[in-house]
């Protein structure tokens, strides 16, 4: 039997030494020092969590990006 296959979003940013991996559908997060871990983290916990709190359907975020002035404090995080 074929089993069907959801499809996620992973955010991933950095804090300090450890990338942090998030996936806005289900509200999981996981943390490692590289991104790929994380990710794989990430998806051990989306699929433990879904086996507790099944999803009826799959929906994705609406994902955009904005600006704002530039004199606004931006985190050395965020633009590396």
């Amino acid at each position: 039997m074929k089993e069907d296959k959801l499809v996620f979003t992973a955010i991933v940013h950095r804090e300090e030494d450890m990338f942090v991996a998030e996936c806005p559908e289900v509200g999981t997060v996981s943390q490692d020092y590289s991104i790929e871990k994380a990710i794989e983290n990430l998806k051990e916990a989306t699929e433990l969590y879904l086996e507790e709190f099944p999803i009826k359907k799959e929906e994705k975020p609406i994902m955009t990006v904005f600006e704002v002035k530039e004199h606004a404090k931006v985190s050395e995080t965020i633009r590396s």
